[in-house]
């Protein structure tokens, strides 16, 4: 176990720099994994059933707690993100695919790698836990809706198949895990220190098939959508925190709604894009998820070293100010 926990972390410190490698892998020998598509639901549904296990119940405690930052959170996920992908895409006059796959990518719930980029930065991680996991069980519903309203000009898109496969993908998965964590606890806790290597290597596996599929487009575009996904991940950042600061919530807390706004669970929507429209509406989340695992540590280190006024009672305090 002490293995897999050195390993984990090794392959979590680097998981950047291993995704970028294995992109490059799979843009050099396209045809050895573009036909891995059918797996990416598989790879993404695994690895939701990793983030069950590690929830407990009083994890949703937090909701009935502080309601007010979390509903925030949420709806500043749900409006900010698929938003700024649409609004990017007719700027940045992206092909219809590519930008049907900005719109998932934001309209897909906040990604798990969150918490942990929260916690390093040393904000609200309770807040931030009970955002992924409301926002992703809140997904079968607001990721086929927004999905339908604003990228349903670019390509058809059928909400009652999104919806299946979010369920499939994610609620059943994560379901599952969280009952096994609740009946079988000892079982489970001798596999968390696999997860986080079980989801480096299923991320990394879906990036490879994704460039892969697409290769052709990331080799003419994929600087634009590069571009794009830098944008979209600044843009959330940096409007989760105004939002959180203008309605006043502590410090701690608009960390959290920054960070949780600005990281999105983009293997799901590679997994859904590959599965409903074509690999090459999967890229922007391909490529997002390599940037926000380069953009979220960035951003830890930073809030990391940052003084906060009244830090040991400011988790409470909506009132503190001094953070810009």
């Amino acid at each position: 176990m002490q293995t897999l926990e050195r390993v984990g972390a090794l392959v979590g410190r680097w998981f950047a720099v291993i995704v970028v490698v294995a992109g490059a892998i799979a843009l050099l020998t396209p045809e050895t994994f573009a036909a891995g598509g059918p797996a990416v639901s598989w790879l993404l549904a695994l690895i939701m059933l990793g983030m069950g296990m590690t929830l407990q119940p009083r994890d949703f405690v937090t909701v009935a707690k502080r309601p007010w930052p979390l509903l925030l959170g949420v709806a500043a996920q749900y409006v900010v993100m698929p938003l700024a992908g649409y609004g990017l895409a007719l700027a940045l006059d992206l092909s219809p695919e590519l930008a049907a796959g900005m719109v998932l990518v934001g309209a897909a719930p906040g990604g798990t790698a969150s918490n942990v980029m929260v916690y390093l930065s040393r904000g609200d991680t309770a807040l931030s836990v009970a955002m992924t996991t409301v926002s992703t069980l809140l997904a079968p519903l607001l990721t086929p809706l927004l999905v339908l309203l604003l990228a349903d000009e670019f390509l058809p898109v059928d909400a009652g198949d999104l919806f299946v496969s979010i369920v499939q993908i994610v609620v059943v998965p994560v379901v599952v895990g969280l009952i096994l964590r609740t009946v079988v606890p000892s079982f489970v806790d001798r596999l968390l220190p696999a997860l986080p290597l079980v989801s480096v290597v299923g991320i990394t596996a879906v990036v490879m098939i994704v460039v892969g599929g697409s290769a052709d487009t990331v080799l003419s575009v994929g600087l634009l959508v590069v571009v794009a996904v830098i944008l979209h991940n600044g843009l959330g950042l940096t409007l989760g925190y105004a939002i959180a600061k203008a309605c006043r919530v502590s410090i701690p807390a608009r960390r959290a709604v920054s960070i949780e706004v600005g990281m999105q669970n983009s293997g799901l929507a590679a997994a859904l894009a590959t599965a409903h429209f074509s690999p090459v509406a999967a890229l922007p989340a391909a490529i997002f998820s390599v940037w926000h695992n380069v953009s979220g540590p960035i951003v830890a280190s930073y809030w990391s070293r940052r003084e906060m006024p009244g830090e040991a009672g400011n988790h409470e305090d909506p009132a503190v100010e001094a953070e810009g």
